[in-house]
């Protein structure tokens, strides 16, 4: 395993092993939480269809020593305030990512789904919302839709059958299942394809909800 910056983003690979070729495979883009990097999700990249390849992308922000974030959060009484310029700055970021990875792994540019956790979760709904030409679908687990998205999200008609799955703890005390249920009330009114789900779990990525997840992901290169 090594560390490539040949693009934007720093980020790790694991090549598709299986099923299509590597000059049309899927892309699965993984999207790590504020405070982690990009070994974080990685460490799940043997779970998922061989068929895919995998990256998993360090965010920009430095918070730390080996932690990063898309965007800093101020954590106030009166509830959390996100950086949104650093928010924003990630989405063009992201874009500009996707498209630069679809072109180095020739992947299949109809076949691209993100993949988040936390932060990378919002990351991911961002994205899709407002570029879903883009994206193929995004997998939600515990995060929300920022508000401030949701003037700059593609028109309704863009986003009807727009694969998504939400996946939400019911004991989350850092983004509380509120965020989860709100963001699945949203994405429904938009008609997108919803996959919503809740598991006795907290902050973090259960046995249960990753089979979750890579079921639904087996499910759309099914489609």
């Amino acid at each position: 395993m090594s560390l490539e910056n040949n693009l934007s983003l720093l980020h790790l690979v694991r090549p598709p092993t299986a099923g299509s070729p590597p000059t049309a495979a899927p892309l699965l883009i993984l999207l790590h939480g504020v405070g982690s990097n990009e070994q974080d999700l990685f460490q799940l990249a043997p779970a998922f269809n061989s068929r895919f390849t995998v990256l998993s992308a360090r965010a920009p922000n430095g918070l730390g020593p080996g932690r990063y974030g898309w965007f800093q959060v101020e954590f106030r009484p009166d509830g959390n305030r996100p950086n949104l310029e650093q928010a924003e700055a990630s989405r063009q970021q992201l874009i500009k990512f996707i498209g630069e990875a679809v072109e180095a792994y020739q992947a299949d540019p109809r076949q691209v789904y993100l993949l988040g956790f936390s932060q990378g979760a919002i990351m991911s709904a961002s994205i899709t919302l407002t570029e879903p030409d883009l994206v193929a679908g995004a997998g939600l687990m515990s995060g929300r839709i920022l508000p401030e998205i949701k003037p700059l999200a593609a028109p309704p008609e863009k986003l009807a059958g727009k694969p998504f799955l939400i996946v939400h703890g019911t004991r989350d005390a850092v983004l509380p299942l509120s965020n989860g249920q709100a963001s699945r009330d949203y994405l429904a009114s938009l008609g997108t394809d919803l996959t919503y789900r809740e598991y006795n779990m907290a902050h973090e990525i259960s046995r249960e909800s990753l089979k979750e997840v890579v079921g639904w992901l087996d499910k759309q290169l099914q489609d």
